[in-house]
């Protein structure tokens, strides 16, 4: 009995003994918990360090029990790496949400779980990147192990990261429409807040979306305008601005913010001009290419700003130099007579070098819609320019290069610089006085001459003709002046828009009805074809004139139709072709679908950046298992971790 005693208080006073105290530093690296019980420590993860909360707790949710456990594991290097094995995809996105496991929020000395919608969006989304590398799903980002519903209080580790701040109730119930612009700069966050503003005001004409990621993963947000929001309709163009193509460039970024409020709230008004417009029209807005830069731009703040600094991405790359060089392509084919000028494919040696996500972002973009027309708003100048911007010689830095649609180009082009009271005005007391004589408008190789631009790539690779407005002397305005840009630019903006309707406009089709894909539509005298979009249908961009136009497609007749557009014809003519099948196919010769002729080789959709790597081991036949026995190129990345690299990463054979 005695000793039954003697042995309870012993045990009583172990359990009152105060816990040891921490050393310094040992409690940040999780190593001892005062008090007996786990408590919030500060993130001092590396990696982690630009997560939206700042303490985490250990043991994290797989178990590991201090921060040097963590940073030795094989689930933190391949965070670390992520980036370079994915080639950018899904970045920052993929390490903040491992973030939020390895080194999960803390609050109240108590551990909060990331959402479990936030993972199963990102798994649907980046599995097809990991899936290219041979690399199974992380154990640890298993959306149903270690993540949790909403119903129990669970955090968004990415919300920060979309620039998703809540709307107020009263923003989302606005029933009056206003008029009312303020002209300040807005950051990337303010902008996105902005856009999604105007798109719940004008749900029913607008909508926003995403086509894609800048370098440090903030979401290239467009906004639409059209009757029939996220859909291309039959026989309506399309029409996009792009601005702040480099981060300095503030202007356009601001012009095109203030133009979306302006479109949705005159609409709204029941602004004639202003319904035909969206009524005829799906119009893209893409305020900010290029926002790694302009946040780098803004920290000097406006009026201090140079002109370097933010004008490139966060790759150091200028996102005008990044496009695939076809121009020069043109001047090696002009010489063979049947050579093809227009629609050039992507040429396999540019993707060997550093293609930005911003630029494969906008050259997806531009496949997937059948864009019609299209300007890059810049500072600098007071100016507009036109292709090519990439001089015929070489070695000549100014020489007049115009494309085979140089009348229609100088049409466009003087469209805009006519209606801008200081681009138009002949008084030479300004910037860009030198253009004053011819219009306000150059070539743009005639002006400086450069490869890689983004408007000769619209122009070869697409239906697309785009155009560069460069629409000040100061890259990076003070906020007074701002309210001068959008009076200086705002009819100019409108009036570029309704010239998507010049030209001719129609559909081609088989003798059925069926709409032919890829139809090629030729005039006659000029040698750059547009060709048809999904539905069959086309615009071919004109100036007033006659012409002979062609329709031709791939197993069908040519068809030939003589077209006069007057001067003072301000819409679209309606020119249809009905195309009759050439049944000449020699017995047991299949052909393929007409499209796939046209895509079955797609160097941006098909091209696998890790290809370099694959070719240094050996691969079965394609389309075949690779050999048990056989490690992925990526599996060197572990090699200093010995029995405990990550097997869970490789796929079951």
């Amino acid at each position: 009995m005695l000793l039954r005693l003697l042995l309870f208080l012993g045990a009583l006073v172990r359990v009152t003994e105060p816990a040891p105290r921490c050393e310094p530093g040992q409690e940040t690296l999780g190593q001892c918990q005062t008090g007996g019980k786990a408590k919030c420590v500060d993130i001092t993860l590396g990696s982690c360090g630009d997560v939206p909360y700042t303490k985490t707790m250990y043991p994290n949710l797989l178990d590991q029990k201090s921060r040097e456990v963590v940073e030795f594991s094989s689930e933190y290097i391949l965070m670390s790496v992520l980036h370079n094995l994915l080639q950018g995809e899904c970045n920052p996105d993929l390490r903040l949400l491992s973030c939020s496991i390895l080194a999960p929020q803390c609050e109240k000395d108590k551990m909060i779980k990331p959402c479990r919608h936030v993972c199963e969006n990102l798994r649907k989304n980046c599995l097809p990147a990991f899936d290219t590398i041979d690399m199974a799903w992380p154990y640890f980002l298993d959306c149903d192990r270690f993540f949790a519903g909403e119903e129990e209080g669970c955090f968004d580790p990415l919300a920060k990261l979309r620039g998703e701040p809540e709307l107020a109730e009263e923003d989302l119930l606005v029933d009056v429409p206003t008029t009312l612009i303020q002209f300040t700069h807005h950051s990337y966050y303010k902008m996105v807040s902005i856009l999604k503003k105007t798109a719940s005001r004008c749900s029913h004409i607008a909508r926003t979306y995403s086509i894609g990621r800048s370098f440090e993963g903030k979401d290239l947000f467009v906004i639409e305008f059209s009757t029939n929001p996220g859909h291309h309709d039959l026989m309506k163009p399309e029409f996009k601005y792009i601005g702040n193509m480099h981060g300095n460039e503030v202007v356009g970024k601001e012009l095109l913010i203030y133009l979306a409020q302006y479109l949705c709230s005159e609409y709204l008004l029941g602004n004639p001009r202003i319904q035909t417009l969206i009524n005829n029209t799906r119009i893209h807005l893409l305020p900010s290419l290029n926002p790694d830069g302009y946040e780098l731009a803004a920290e000097e703040g406006a009026g201090y700003n140079g002109w370097i600094n933010g004008r490139q991405t966060a790759q150091n790359l200028d996102l005008n130099r990044n496009f695939p060089d076809l121009t020069s392509e043109v001047y090696n084919r002009a010489g063979l007579r049947w050579a093809r000028l227009d629609h050039i494919p992507i040429p396999q040696s540019y993707w060997e070098g550093k293609v930005a996500p911003e630029t494969k972002a906008v050259m997806k973009w531009m496949r997937a819609i059948p864009f019609v027309l299209s300007a890059s708003l810049h500072g600098g100048e007071l100016v507009v320019t036109y292709p090519y911007d990439f001089s015929r010689h070489p070695l000549e830095e100014k020489m007049f290069s115009p494309t085979p649609d140089e009348k229609m180009f100088r049409l466009l082009a003087k469209a805009y610089a006519g209606a801008h009271p200081i681009i138009s005005d002949k008084s030479e007391a300004r910037c860009g006085g030198n253009f004053v004589k011819r219009g306000g408008i150059i070539n743009g190789a005639q002006w400086y001459s450069f490869t890689g631009g983004m408007a000769d790539f619209n122009y070869l690779h697409t239906n697309c003709f785009e155009i560069t407005l460069e629409l000040g002397c100061d890259k990076f305005p003070l906020e007074e002046e701002l309210y001068s840009a959008w009076h200086e630019n705002k009819e100019a903006l409108l009036t570029f828009m309704e010239m998507v309707h010049r030209g001719i406009k129609g559909i081609v089709s088989d003798k059925f009805g069926n709409p032919i894909k890829n139809a090629r539509i030729s005039v006659k005298g000029i040698r750059h074809d547009v060709i048809t979009a999904a539905d069959g249908d086309y615009w071919r961009l004109l100036p007033p004139g006659r012409y002979i136009i062609s329709a031709h497609a791939i197993g069908y007749s040519k068809v030939m139709k003589r077209v006069t557009l007057p001067a003072k014809m301000k819409r679209a003519g309606r020119v249809d072709f009905a195309l009759r099948s050439l049944d000449t196919r020699p017995k047991n010769f299949l052909w393929g679908p007409v499209e796939d002729i046209y895509e079955r080789y797609d160097p941006l959709e098909y091209f696998d950046p890790h290809a370099q790597h694959a070719q240094s081991e050996p691969r079965e036949e394609r389309g075949q298992p690779t050999r048990h026995n056989e490690k992925p190129w990526w599996w060197s990345y572990f090699s200093s971790l010995g029995q405990h690299k990550p097997v869970w990463l490789l796929k079951q054979r």
